[in-house]
């Protein structure tokens, strides 16, 4: 069978994570098949896997320092597909699991908003106020890059477990009358806990993928509205933010997407196609550049909803394809 011109497209980029994302999610071949594991060994040795590397060890500047810290750089690989191993790539993963199994990350402390510990996990009202984007991030990271069952990776998984609100999410947020999990504290955990775990079956799993779903993804549930006006635009990548691409991909990873109230959400996304099958970027959280904040190693394709950006037709379609809409 002939696949569309927008696949063909992608089977021809000059970025192997292209292809291989191509091949895997959108036309789910195999993982362990010889052609689609040989398109993942030449991740490695792309030029923006170096650039990524090359940028985060020139610049050196700690673990989650935005966007070039090692561990952000471990997330945008495993994104890319990189099947880890390799000295560096251990050495990448070892910093990322350290730095989130530290001390101050195993124990909780009861304390109000006035009084917040520098070496523990405050506990407010009842409710652990941790940022669950970082460790589910790290988990990622591990069940993608290496030791996604290793003694780290189930601490962290652990923690994550006993973090989670009543809501099924994770949030930071330290006000005492805080009574609602963040879109964007949940969605790195739940693909996190999807991927270790390997199954969408967990009772924590769940739990956090029904958050997403009473929300019909992206909405309000009580006006229906959109929750923020930034999460109907698209970006890439999306690092710990959340928009309706991103919680859709999650959804499909921990295997929510059959839900019927995705249906709002996925006719979102088909609207936005153009009419050569492929997507844009609205917007993104990066800036390249030599100096400043928020500085990528990369770029990560054109912005502007008219212009195609190979990265999120990719996320797209594989989006639509788990969704029996391709």
């Amino acid at each position: 069978m002939a696949t569309p011109p927008v696949v063909d497209a992608l089977l021809a980029s000059e970025e192997p994570s292209i292809r291989f994302l191509t091949r895997r999610d959108v036309l789910g071949e195999d993982t362990m098949s010889a052609g689609l594991r040989r398109e993942q060994n030449n991740i490695t040795r792309s030029a923006r896997a170096a650039a990524l590397l090359a940028g985060q060890a020139r610049r050196a500047p700690g673990t989650y320092a935005k966007w070039h810290g090692a561990h952000w750089v471990a997330l945008a690989l495993a994104e890319l597909g990189h099947p880890g191993g390799g000295e560096r790539i251990s050495a990448l993963v070892d910093e990322v699991l350290d730095h989130w199994t530290a001390p101050r990350y195993l124990r909780d402390v009861e304390v109000t908003s006035r009084s917040l510990p520098k070496d523990a996990v405050p506990v407010i009202a009842g409710k652990a106020r941790r940022c669950g984007s970082q460790h589910g991030a790290a988990l990622l990271v591990a069940a993608r890059l290496g030791d996604p069952g290793g003694e780290r990776a189930d601490l962290i998984a652990r923690r994550l477990r006993e973090w989670q609100w009543p809501d099924g999410g994770w949030n930071c947020d330290r006000r005492p009358s805080a009574r609602t999990s963040s879109v964007n504290e949940t969605l790195l955990p739940l693909r996190g806990l999807a991927a270790m775990d390997g199954t969408t079956a967990s009772p924590v799993v769940r739990a956090a993928r029904a958050f997403f779903l009473e929300r019909h993804v992206a909405f309000s549930r009580t006006t229906g509205d959109p929750i923020a006006a930034d999460v109907m635009r698209l970006h890439h990548p999306v690092y710990w933010h959340f928009d309706i691409l991103a919680g859709l991909w999650a959804l499909a990873e921990s295997g929510g997407l059959e839900d019927r109230r995705c249906q709002r959400a996925l006719d979102f996304i088909e609207s936005r196609r153009h009419d050569d099958g492929m997507w844009g970027a609205d917007a993104r959280y990066y800036r390249v550049s030599d100096t400043g904040s928020n500085i990528e190693l990369v770029d990560w394709g054109p912005v502007g909803r008219s212009r195609p950006n190979a990265w999120i037709t990719v996320r797209a379609l594989a989006v639509l394809r788990a969704a029996d809409r391709l």
